[in-house]
Order: structure tokens, then sequence, then C-alpha cells
């Protein structure tokens, strides 16, 4: 069963998780930039590929180097039971109840603290103020 969180536990958490969320997201962009690198050393290969073996394994290697440290941060994450939605957005969700439901408490880079909710088949465009 997920772990339920008070609107407090969730900004609590706050701190902890925000900085991770940070190094997710520029993690990310990092992946797609060197993954466009791949891409267009990819293109290049077709034609004319001498000597790019080395840029390829480079790229490949790094590659696998933020891809293992985002799994890692996130795994680092849901391990506190929260739940990682968007990584560009930094946007997480905590179970919680309200009403005597389970919905999702919802969270995102920038925000002063967990003000937001959305039922539990919806997303982050069904958030509705929690006050």
């Amino acid at each position: 069963m997920p772990r339920r969180f008070s609107r407090e536990e969730a900004d609590a958490l706050l701190p902890e998780i925000a900085p991770r969320l940070v190094q997710l997201r520029d993690l990310k962009r990092k992946n797609d930039e060197t993954r466009s690198a791949v891409n267009d050393l990819q293109d290049t290969l077709k034609t004319n590929g001498h000597g790019l073996d080395v840029d390829m394994s480079r790229l490949s290697r790094a590659l696998q180097s933020t891809g293992a440290e985002i799994n890692g941060l996130i795994e680092r994450i849901t391990s506190l039971g929260v739940e990682v939605k968007d990584l560009e957005m930094g946007l997480v969700d905590f179970r919680g109840e309200r009403d005597g439901r389970e919905v999702y408490l919802c969270w995102k880079l920038g925000e002063e603290r967990v003000s937001f909710w959305h039922e539990l088949n919806t997303g982050y465009a069904s958030r509705q103020p929690l006050d």
C-alpha cells in the first residue's frame, strides 16, 4: 500500500526533494543534448563515418552515465513514497487524502509549499487549490 502524506508531511520533504529535482532537470537536459548529438553523429556516420567511432563511443558512455544518475535520483525520491511525474517541470505527487478519498497532493519546483491536489486518475492540468 502506498504511503499517504498529510500536507505537512509533504511540505517537510520539500527541502530534501527540491535539490534532487533540480539535479534531475539538469541531467535530463544534458541527456537530451547528448541524445541529439548521437542522432546527428549517426546521420554523419551514414554518409562518411571515418574516425567518428570514438565520438560515438564517448557519447554512448555519457548517455549511460547520465541515465544511471537519473535513475538513481528517481529511486531516491520514490523510496520516500513520492511519485516523480515530470523531470523538466520538477513535478511530484504525494498520495494523500481529501474528503475521505485518496488523491494526489501535487507540487512542482518553484512553489513555496504543497498547495494543490488532483484526483488519482487525472494530472497536472486538473490541479485544484488545497485551500
